[in-house]
C-alpha cells in the first residue's frame, strides 16, 4: 500500500460510522477469521516493552491449567505473551501500569492493573501468583477510609476490586490472600455503602469521577453505579462463603446492592431516548450535549471506549438494553475491525469488558472480530507488545505499552477453551 493509498483508506475508515470489516463479513455471510485479518492488515510498528529473552523465558516457565490451546497458534502466543508480561511489568509484587511515562510511580495504584492481572492469572490456573499480587495490592494501596492510593479512582473500580476478590475466591480459594485482605476489602465496601447513604438524599445514584483522565467531571455515571451494585452484592456473597463478619451484615449489604441496581436501571430508562433506533445512549444522568458520532467529542469517545463497555460487563442491563448498546457502538462509529475507536485513533485497553459483555449476550461473531482485530492490529509485529493506543493500520504506537491492554487477549481467549 502506497502512502497515498494509506491516507485515503484511513480517511475512509475514520469517516465511516459502520465497521467496514464487519459489514464485509455480514455481506459474505462469513465468520471472522484470524488468518484473513492477519493477511489483510499489517501488524503495528513499535519498540518492544521488554527484552525478548525475558519474555521468552517467562513463557517457557508457564504451567497453565488448562493448556493454552485456543485453536490458533497466533492467539495462543498472544495469551502466553500476556501472561509473561505480568511478571515483566510488576517489580516483584509491586504493580506497574506500563513503561515509559506509564512506568512512573503515580500510575502504580491504578486498579485495572491488578484487576486484569488477577483475572488473567486465575483464568489460566496461576492461582498462587494471583493471590500473592492481590494481597500485596490490598495491603499497600487501600487507605484507612477505603479510598485507593491513586489520583483518579473511578467508582466502578471500587466495585471491580470487590468482584476481583470474589472471582479469586471462586477460582483459587482463600489461601494466601483472604486473611490479610479481608480488612482492606471491607473498607472498600464500607466506602461504597457510605456513598450510597449520601446518594439516597437524592435519586440514590452514587456521585463520582468516571475515570482518571476525566476525574474532574464528577457525576452520576451509569457504569460506576452498575459496578458498585455488582461489587457490593458479590462482597456479601463472598463474606457468606468465607463465614466472615463484616461491619454491615450481609443481608443489609445485599439489600443495598439490589436497591442501587434498581435505581440505576430506572435512571438509565429515564435518560436513554425512547426511540429504540436512537444510538446516543448518554452515560450519565446529568445533561450531555449530543455528539455527531462516537468519536466527535471527548465525552463521546470516553463513553464508547470505557463507560459503555463497563456498563455492559457489569451485567446490569437486560438483554434488550445490552444489545441496544452494542448496536449503538456498531452504527455510530465506535469501532474498526472490532477495535475501539477513540477520537482519531484506536484504544483497546478496556476492550476485555466489551468482550465479556459480547460473550454473555451470545454475540460470538462480534466477540471473535473484536478479539481477532485486537491481536492482529493492536499488538506489534514480532514481539506482540500491546500499546495503550495505536493509529489505524498500518498502526504505529501512539501511547506506550500498558498491562491491561496486553491482557485483553489473555483474558478473553480463555472463553474459547473448554473448562477443565
Amino acid at each position: 500500500m502506497t502512502e497515498d493509498q494509506r491516507n485515503s483508506a484511513e480517511e475512509d475508515w475514520t469517516a465511516a460510522c459502520e465497521d467496514s470489516v464487519l459489514q464485509d463479513l455480514l455481506e459474505r455471510g462469513e465468520q471472522p477469521d484470524l488468518d484473513r485479518i492477519l493477511e489483510v492488515f499489517p501488524r503495528p510498528i513499535g519498540m518492544p516493552a521488554f527484552d525478548a529473552d525475558v519474555i521468552a523465558g517467562n513463557i517457557q516457565r508457564l504451567k497453565t491449567t488448562p493448556p493454552v490451546q485456543t485453536g490458533h497458534p497466533y492467539l495462543d502466543l498472544s495469551v502466553k505473551t500476556g501472561l509473561a508480561f505480568i511478571d515483566a511489568t510488576f517489580q516483584g509484587d509491586h504493580p506497574k501500569y506500563g513503561v515509559k511515562s506509564y512506568g512512573l510511580n503515580v500510575h502504580d495504584g491504578f486498579p485495572p492493573t491488578i484487576v486484569s492481572a488477577v483475572d488473567a492469572l486465575t483464568a489460566w490456573g496461576l492461582h498462587c501468583r494471583a493471590a500473592q499480587l492481590f494481597r500485596y495490592w490490598l495491603l499497600n494501596f487501600v487507605r484507612d477510609d477505603g479510598t485507593i492510593d491513586y489520583y483518579g479512582t473511578a467508582v466502578s473500580e471500587l466495585g471491580q476490586l470487590l468482584h476481583t476478590a470474589s472471582l479469586l475466591d471462586e477460582r483459587a480459594g482463600p489461601a494466601g490472600w483472604w486473611e490479610d485482605g479481608f480488612a482492606p476489602l471491607e473498607r472498600i465496601a464500607q466506602l461504597l455503602l457510605r456513598l450510597r447513604s449520601e446518594a439516597e438524599k437524592d435519586d440514590g445514584l452514587l456521585v463520582g469521577g468516571p475515570e482518571a483522565d476525566e476525574r474532574e467531571k464528577r457525576g452520576r455515571y451509569f457504569h460506576n453505579n452498575a459496578w458498585a451494585a455488582k461489587g457490593l452484592a458479590e462482597w456479601a456473597d463472598l463474606c457468606r462463603r468465607r463465614r466472615a463478619a463484616p461491619l454491615t451484615p450481609g443481608l443489609s449489604v445485599r439489600r443495598t446492592a439490589r436497591a442501587l441496581a434498581r435505581d440505576t436501571l430506572a435512571a438509565i430508562r429515564r435518560t436513554w431516548p425512547a426511540d429504540p433506533s436512537d444510538w446516543w445512549l448518554p452515560p450519565q444522568v446529568e445533561p450531555l450535549a449530543r455528539p455527531a458520532s462516537l468519536t466527535a467529542t471527548r465525552e463521546a469517545s470516553y463513553t464508547n471506549y470505557r463507560y459503555w463497555p463497563e456498563l455492559l460487563s457489569s451485567g446490569l442491563l437486560p438483554p434488550d438494553m445490552a444489545n441496544r448498546l452494542v448496536e449503538a457502538r456498531l452504527r455510530a462509529g465506535g469501532q474498526f475491525c472490532g477495535m475501539t475507536r477513540f477520537m482519531g485513533w484506536l484504544d483497546d485497553w478496556p476492550l476485555a469488558e466489551y468482550l465479556y459483555g459480547l460473550w454473555s449476550l451470545g454475540r460470538k461473531r462480534d466477540f471473535r472480530l473484536s478479539l481477532y482485530g485486537h491481536v492482529a492490529c493492536h499488538q506489534a509485529g514480532g514481539h506482540l507488545t500491546a500499546y495503550e493506543s495505536v493509529s489505524f493500520p498500518p498502526g504505529v504506537e501512539k501511547s506506550a505499552y500498558c498491562l491491561p491492554c496486553q491482557l485483553v487477549a489473555t483474558r478473553a481467549a480463555r472463553l474459547l477453551v473448554k473448562k477443565r
